[in-house]
């Protein structure tokens, strides 16, 4: 993998107007998808890595970037998705963005 394309699989995008955070590579690698439930509270509903990116961490950058987004904005979180749920049962340090 080239120099710039390597630098590209860390940014995270938040396209707000489709409720998502995603990483392209040639299209999109990463995808994770969130529903509104109200101002304070966002549910993760699905977290997608394409295959040829899988291992590489990129569902844990999705997963960070929502968390400091929440952090930013006052959000909660509900991770409904069976990988968005792993990891915040994982990793203690998102425990404040969780809705309990």
């Amino acid at each position: 993998m080239n120099k710039e394309r390597e630098m590209n699989m860390h940014i995270v995008n938040h396209d707000t107007a489709n409720k998502r955070f995603l990483i392209r590579d040639n299209g999109i690698a990463a995808v994770m998808t969130y529903v509104i439930s109200s101002p304070e509270l966002y549910i993760i509903d699905h977290t997608l890595v394409e295959n040829a990116y899988r291992g590489q961490g990129l569902g844990d950058k999705l997963v960070k970037a929502m968390v400091e987004y929440a952090r930013e904005n006052g959000i909660k979180i509900l991770p409904l998705c069976p990988f968005a749920k792993g990891r915040f049962e994982r990793f203690s340090e998102y425990a404040d963005v969780l809705n309990k």
